[in-house]
């Protein structure tokens, strides 16, 4: 891992190099290792290196290329190195010589500014190219590495690696961007570029960026194709590719020369990744794997340790637990705040917070997890839409049966309704009443539901004109969001959501589902979080799950390798048979981390809370609904089941009112 800052002056003027100093300090916890700082006339770069794999020990960014003209600093790991040495034919020794940053710079005097299409792994970088007087900057496919910029056309762009580095530069104004605060508000997070400082840039996932004089040029260098498809000739051959790719996605992110630790909560990813690491260090034998699993001692519902222990007994590592009961989601806030730098989404940051607490101390430089496997592998839920579709009756009916069967909370009906609505109602829209007529035969058949309410639910609803259906369900959604609706009036946030360039109807094929999932901007968010969460303990953060072959791949999959005979994920269970544990590779559910949260908030944490809701909050009432939000609060700490709704809508007028004390940005 590294933390990186850049400047380039375009007005001529010298780079200080007191300033690169300054700001590298800011982001000292990503790379205290060695730091360097290279600088020339009007640009400058500097770099702080935490030592985690073998090529990293005697690497030096920035670094200048043999004939002078180029300059890189990087934060990256790179898995193709194989590859790579095989085309680029470098002559600078064995490939167990040749660092990362070597093979990015030679890979861009090869193939230009193509050149990350050719690079597998984890990548954040800048180029100088003295010659063509520009700066070349790129970001991994998914954005596992963070890249933050700020630019004044034909005056200055400073680019770093945590927001707080490029805020530390007095020409930066600390400014808060009210649309990026909307979309907090209202849960939206599709914004793949903007910051909730103003003026303040991600370069999104899969892009590579040209700065010179003349501006900034962004660019897609790679798309995940929706439309590919793999065929294979039976289910074993599928699981056995699937093992093979995920064995290598986990194999790429074992290199290092220090002890590695593996994240285990017991669910099916984490319980993935540990198993196979633990396979791959056992027979190489070069070091031991440690787990470090959350338990739960004061609220068993939310324990896994049954799973856990099941993953452990399979073999030999170092086993440490964390009692997350011990700490809550506001624990921590004067600590987390010296590294985060805006408010988070999530409440569970605290659980991965106290995960890598305890990896740091116990002397770990590298952790993986098994984050969203979820969307990778895909729980193909929209299978049962396109069997609809399909026509496929009997299957999607033998599917509903068997999920309802070991998921009793959820009902036939509840399913029927998810997943053949919608095709009802198309049908209806289009006027197709024979095709409408065959398909209420058919659930009548197979759920015994009366034809004449389908006809009078879903037929004749679409004879009541279009204006009157949208203006019921306008006047029905007014004023329920926590959202301020003067604010959202004021940004026209209505129509930003409108052209935010997301679909909005709903996914009629599981690989449509897929695709968008995973393509959805709240990924790299996720991402940013996980590896700031990662770089405040000195840690770097691998994740098997975003290996670009392996989301490739299961992207690709046919549907019934998804969801399968009531099984979500069964590629995967079916690949990993005799690796996971059969305790966790046909567990079906995982453990709800609500009732630890709620604990937390409602009692640890209840003074705090009545504190913000009725007090810190009305400094912000131009953007919040304060009458909903205390309506909200008022259901949250009635003593009833909470919806998840309420708890969210606590949560982040909580956090945003904390941090915006916190800070005291400027709107």
């Amino acid at each position: 891992m590294s933390g990186m800052v850049g400047i380039k002056d375009f007005t001529g003027h010298p780079v200080n190099r007191r300033d690169l100093e300054q700001l590298l300090d800011l982001i000292a916890h990503r790379g205290a290792d060695v730091t360097n700082i290279w600088v020339e006339g009007s640009t400058g770069f500097a770099h702080g290196m935490l030592w985690t794999t073998a090529e990293s020990l005697w690497e030096k960014l920035p670094l200048v290329a043999q004939a002078g003209n180029l300059v890189i600093t990087a934060d990256a790991r790179i898995d193709n190195r194989d590859e790579l040495q095989s085309q680029l034919k470098l002559d600078t020794g064995p490939i167990n010589k040749i660092t990362d940053s070597e093979f990015i710079l030679a890979a861009y005097e090869k193939w230009g500014e193509s050149c990350p299409k050719h690079l597998l792994g984890d990548f954040a970088f800048a180029i100088w190219d003295q010659g063509q007087q520009c700066l070349f900057c790129a970001r991994d496919h998914f954005g596992v590495k963070p890249f933050y910029y700020y630019h004044q056309p034909g005056r200055i762009f400073l680019f770093a690696s945590e927001l707080k580095a490029v805020l530390g530069f007095p020409a930066v104004p600390a400014l808060l961007n009210e649309v990026m605060l909307a979309y907090y508000l209202i849960g939206h997070h599709e914004e793949t570029a903007l910051t909730i400082y103003q003026d303040i840039l991600r370069l999104p996932p899969a892009h590579s960026m040209r700065v010179s004089q003349s501006g900034i040029e962004l660019s897609p260098y790679w798309f995940l194709d929706p439309h590919r498809e793999i065929k294979l000739k039976s289910d074993p051959d599928y699981a056995e590719a699937f093992r093979e790719i995920f064995t290598e996605a986990v194999g790429c992110r074992l290199r290092s020369v220090f002890p590695i630790a593996s994240h285990l909560s017991g669910g099916l990813d984490s319980s993935a990744v540990t198993c196979v690491a633990r396979q791959i260090l056992d027979q190489t034998g070069k070091t031991q794997l440690n787990t470090f699993s959350n338990i739960f001692d004061q609220v068993p519902e939310c324990d896994e340790r049954p799973f856990i222990n099941a993953v452990l007994n399979q073999g030999t590592q170092k086993t440490h637990y964390i009692h997350a009961d011990q700490r809550t989601a506001l624990s921590d806030l004067e600590q987390i705040w010296q590294y985060e730098d805006q408010a988070y989404t999530g409440p569970s940051h605290f659980l991965v917070w106290g995960l890598n607490h305890a990896a740091h101390q116990a002397g770990m430089r590298v952790v993986l997890d098994g984050l969203d496997g979820d969307n990778t592998v895909s729980h193909g839920g929209v299978r049962l839409t396109e069997l609809v579709r399909l026509g496929e009756w009997e299957t999607f009916a033998q599917e509903v049966k068997i999920i309802s069967h070991y998921f009793p909370h959820i009902s036939p009906l509840f399913l029927l309704n998810s997943h053949a609505t919608a095709y009802l109602t198309e049908l209806a829209q289009q006027s197709r009443w024979g095709a409408f007529a065959q398909a209420t035969n058919k659930i009548h058949q197979h759920f015994g539901i009366s034809r004449q309410q389908l006809w009078l639910k879903l037929g004749l609803r679409q004879l009541i004109p279009q204006p009157i259906r949208q203006t019921w369900h306008s006047l029905r959604r007014k004023n329920q969001f926590l959202i301020n609706p003067n604010f959202a009036k004021c940004i026209n946030l209505e129509q930003r959501l409108k052209t935010c360039g997301r679909p909005q109807s709903l996914p009629l094929t599981a690989r449509e589902e897929h695709w968008r999932n995973l393509t959805a901007g709240i990924f790299p968010y996720i991402l940013e979080r996980t590896d700031l969460y990662a770089a405040a303990f000195s840690l770097e953060a691998r994740h098997p799950f975003m290996d670009k072959r392996l989301i490739e791949f299961c992207l690709a999959l046919p549907s019934e390798q998804k969801l399968n005979q009531g099984w979500s994920r069964m590629v995967m269970r079916r690949g990993l048979a005799n690796i996971l544990p059969e305790k966790v590779q046909w567990r079906r559910d995982k453990a709800d981390m609500t009732p630890n949260l709620l604990r937390g908030m409602l009692t640890i944490d209840r003074q705090l809370l009545d504190q913000v809701i009725f007090q810190k909050i009305t400094c912000f009432e131009q953007y919040i609904n304060i009458d909903f939000l205390h309506q909200a609060y008022q259901r949250f700490t009635s003593g009833k089941p909470v919806s998840d709704f309420d708890l969210m809508t606590v949560w982040r007028a909580t956090i945003l009112s904390l941090w915006l004390h916190h800070t005291q940005v400027k709107p």
